[in-house]
């Protein structure tokens, strides 16, 4: 019989559908194999087809927007939101308007084309998150920023418009509602219980053990009480802190070996599937340390959003959390 779960976070119903169980061989899955691509603008010799670098790592002596980089950082070709302007706000009646000022930058993570997360070494990837956390810090000093958000697409399923491995940064002028619930979610259990909710997750969590995937000192990985997607995993410090860039060196070199452990997993057991990686991470200006708390979250690109979901806002996920997260538990990548 199939169950309907709450998420003690946010509040939100999803229905975890027995009757439409799926085990992963069950999935129609699109495979994610980057090719080589001798135009692609990412890739090493190439910097001349990208807007100037903001910074990279790697190079030792020469130039800006030359070989010899680890990783870049550029502004996006193409940006959702744009820098440049003031901050314009304007109402007409029940309408309300904004310039489209924001910021929109593309991590590329590695010169050689067929890297991934999860077959770059540990210490390329905590380059990665310290180098988001640079970004973030930067950004941070723009007082018309009210939220950046972190994320990576991983195939063209899940929003690639290229092969070449990279995540992105949105700096945003407005909290999104989605992250606005989460947030005013911790906020409500904290006046309530007087402890972070996240705190809570993770001590019934590694207590209980069932969806509970990996561990090492400083990170935890789950499958999330009330997932709306099948396999979808959860990355969450063991220490508390409310902000991604706030936390010590030692915690990024951990999530970046708990990034690729799980990347790895679940390309051994679901056939390297395109994916989504989120991190939340608490809004720009808020007093959110005591109750908010930063983590990853991964979703893998096995099933589609359709008529109910938008209509009722109810996730429908064919595989528990449980199932899924002794699934990703056995499997030695």
């Amino acid at each position: 019989m199939s169950e309907l779960r709450k998420d003690p976070v946010t509040g939100r119903w999803v229905i975890i559908s027995n009757e439409r169980r799926k085990r992963p061989g069950d999935f129609l899955l699109e495979s994610v194999h980057p090719t080589s691509n001798a135009s692609c603008p990412f890739c090493a010799g190439h910097e001349q087809m990208t807007p100037k670098e903001l910074m990279a790592y790697g190079r030792n002596g020469s130039g800006p927007d030359t070989p010899g980089w680890s990783l870049r950082v550029i502004p996006n070709q193409y940006p959702v939101l744009r820098v440049e302007g003031t901050l314009d706000r304007e109402a007409e009646g029940l309408f309300d308007k904004m310039n489209g000022i924001g910021a929109h930058e593309v991590v590329i993570e590695s010169p050689r084309h067929e890297d991934t997360l999860a077959t770059l070494d540990e210490g390329a990837v905590e380059q990665v998150l310290w180098a988001c956390r640079e970004r973030l810090m930067d950004l941070k000093r723009d007082r018309r920023f009210r939220y950046m958000i972190i994320f990576k697409n991983h195939g063209a399923a899940a929003g690639a418009s290229l092969d070449h491995s990279c995540t992105q940064l949105i700096a945003l002028p407005i909290v999104p509602r989605e992250v606005r619930d989460e947030v005013d979610g911790a906020r409500t259990h904290f006046m309530t219980k007087e402890r972070c909710v996240f705190c809570d997750i993770l001590r019934q969590e590694t207590a209980d053990r069932r969806r509970l995937i990996a561990e090492n000192a400083d990170m935890v990985a789950i499958a999330p009480y009330a997932p709306r997607f099948p396999f979808e995993t959860w990355i969450l410090p063991r220490r508390h802190q409310a902000c991604f860039e706030d936390s010590p060196r030692h915690e990024y070199a951990s999530l970046a070996r708990m990034l690729g452990d799980i990347l790895r997993r679940m390309n051994k057991t679901l056939r390297m599937p395109p994916f989504n990686l989120l991190i939340h991470s608490a809004p720009v200006a808020e007093e959110a340390g005591e109750y908010y708390h930063w983590h990853v979250e991964i979703i893998p690109k096995l099933t589609k959003v359709a008529g109910f979901e938008w209509a009722t806002g109810f996730y429908l996920n064919p595989t528990s959390p449980e199932e899924a997260a002794e699934v990703l538990r056995d499997v030695r990548p």
